[in-house]
C-alpha cells in the first residue's frame, strides 16, 4: 500500500485556461463537436459550466443553463480514455444537485437518438422521453433528430 494519498475526482466551476482541454476532448469524442465559440459563450452568458479532474488533469465537463423554475442540461461529456467507468453518471447526478440547489422544479436535455449509451444513462437516472426535435443536430448525411427528455426534480 502507498503512502501517498491517491487522487480523487473533484468538480469545479470550469474557467476560460480549460478551454483548451475542454476542446481537445469535445473533438475527440464527437462528430460534430461544440466549438471554442460555444464554450465562451456559455461561460459569458452566465451558465453553470463545470469541470471533473483528478490530479489537475480534466476528465469531463457539463453546461447546464437555468431558467425560472427549470434546468436545461446543454453538454455533458467525459473524456474517451474514461468513459464506462460511472463518471457520466456521477457528473449527470451532480448537475442534477446543481439544478435543484439553483431552484429548478425539472430538468431537460436532448440527445441524439443514435446515441444509445447516453439515452440509457439519461432514463436510468429517471429522465423519460418527452418529445422528438426534427433536424436539430448536424449529421455527415444531412441533419439527425433530437429526443428531448425530462424529469422532475
Amino acid at each position: 500500500m502507498s503512502a501517498l494519498p491517491q487522487a480523487l475526482p473533484r468538480y469545479r466551476p470550469m474557467r476560460t485556461t480549460d478551454l483548451d482541454a475542454v476542446v481537445a476532448i469535445e473533438d475527440d469524442i464527437y462528430t460534430h463537436p461544440w466549438t471554442l465559440g460555444n464554450f465562451r459563450d456559455s461561460l459569458a452568458a452566465g451558465y453553470s459550466c463545470w469541470v471533473l479532474e483528478c490530479g489537475g488533469v480534466l476528465w469531463g465537463y457539463g453546461v447546464l443553463m437555468m431558467g425560472v423554475d427549470e434546468a436545461h442540461l446543454l453538454n455533458l461529456s467525459i473524456a474517451r480514455t474514461r468513459q464506462r467507468a460511472g463518471l457520466g453518471r456521477q457528473l449527470l447526478e451532480f448537475f442534477v444537485g446543481r439544478a435543484r440547489e439553483m431552484g429548478a422544479q425539472v430538468m431537460f436535455l436532448e440527445v441524439r437518438p443514435s446515441n444509445t449509451a447516453g439515452r440509457g444513462l439519461y432514463a436510468s437516472a429517471g429522465f423519460r422521453e418527452m418529445a422528438v426535435r426534427k433536424n436539430y443536430y448536424p449529421a455527415d448525411r444531412g441533419r439527425e433528430d433530437a429526443i428531448l427528455m425530462g424529469r422532475d426534480l
